[in-house]
């Protein structure tokens, strides 16, 4: 019996709507990884290292041997922390290997493109790198600063402009809830101008929670209170009353939101916000998950 191509290193991640993508491995881990409120790379077998670039490679051969191939994402945490030249020729084996590939795509930190030029990243859309991820979490300084995010406003913002010239799909997250009560309204409005100014095609928002406790989070912000479900609910509509996005698909339906919500900005604003108005004023009436429904 054969043994499937890849050699993965667990926990695997991958964005809900990479469901039914092969996940390659080009890194191992996150090459920052001190984000206080993540905890998807802090096992030990996780520790950032670039994987051998032979090996990635023949795992392409093989895999293009095995199985016809239609999406891609590489994996882990961001894997554009690698060198253009590396990346380039990991694309170009995919399209080699696997031509029915329609779109690679990846987590991206924002740091990652700090060296890398609008060229260089038109080079990598060419080579099919269709589009990128990227944590945004929040677009307020403060917020940032206490969670040890690595990022600002400013860089973030750089980045996203970056990836937009050079015609990679922007698909960015914010953290619901991660200002926790007083740093909440700040979080929100300033999330959305940073939105305003990328105009992201892709806007996601998830709940911030801590499975394995918060201790490691209140390092940094130690007096953090959490948001109840509806002050979460209210921090979202601060946050849609804010945006002002022209063509951006806008999705609140991952497993740790109580109150799905599915859209495009702007045109189904009004309806969004009707939405969340409800589960604020009217929760018994809303289609709310339960907290048995909600996970990571």
């Amino acid at each position: 019996m054969s043994t499937f191509p890849i050699s993965y290193i667990e926990p695997v991640f991958r964005p809900p709507s990479e469901a039914h993508s092969l996940i390659l491995p080009v890194t191992n881990g996150c090459s920052w990884n001190r984000c206080t409120f993540c905890e998807m790379y802090v096992q030990p077998q996780k520790k950032f290292r670039a994987r051998d670039e032979e090996q990635v490679l023949e795992e392409i051969r093989r895999c293009g041997e095995r199985m016809i191939v239609q999406r891609v994402f590489l994996a882990d945490g961001d894997a554009l922390v690698l060198p253009t030249r590396r990346l380039l020729t990991i694309l170009e084996q995919i399209r080699k290997h696997m031509p029915d590939v329609e779109r690679v795509s990846s987590y991206c930190l924002p740091r990652n493109l700090r060296k890398k030029s609008v060229e260089e990243l038109k080079e990598l859309a060419d080579a099919g790198l269709k589009m990128a991820y990227i944590g945004a979490e929040s677009g307020d300084d403060e917020v940032l600063a206490r969670v040890n995010k690595g990022e600002t406003y400013e860089s973030t913002l750089s980045a996203l402009d970056k990836l937009r010239q050079a015609g990679i799909t922007r698909s960015v997250m914010i953290l619901n809830g991660l200002g926790g009560t007083a740093l909440s309204e700040k979080h929100a409005v300033n999330s959305a101008r940073l939105m305003n100014q990328a105009q992201p095609e892709y806007l996601s928002t998830l709940v911030v929670s801590f499975p394995g406790g918060e201790a490691r989070f209140r390092e940094g912000f130690a007096d953090f209170e959490a948001l109840d479900r509806q002050a979460l609910f209210a921090e979202i509509q601060t946050l849609l009353e804010a945006l002002e996005l022209k063509d951006t698909v806008f999705r609140s339906d991952h497993a740790s939101n109580y109150l799905v919500l599915k859209g495009v900005l702007g045109q189904d604003k009004s309806a969004l916000l009707a939405q969340v108005r409800q589960a604020i004023e009217s929760p018994e009436r809303a289609p709310l998950r339960q907290e048995w429904q909600r996970g990571l």
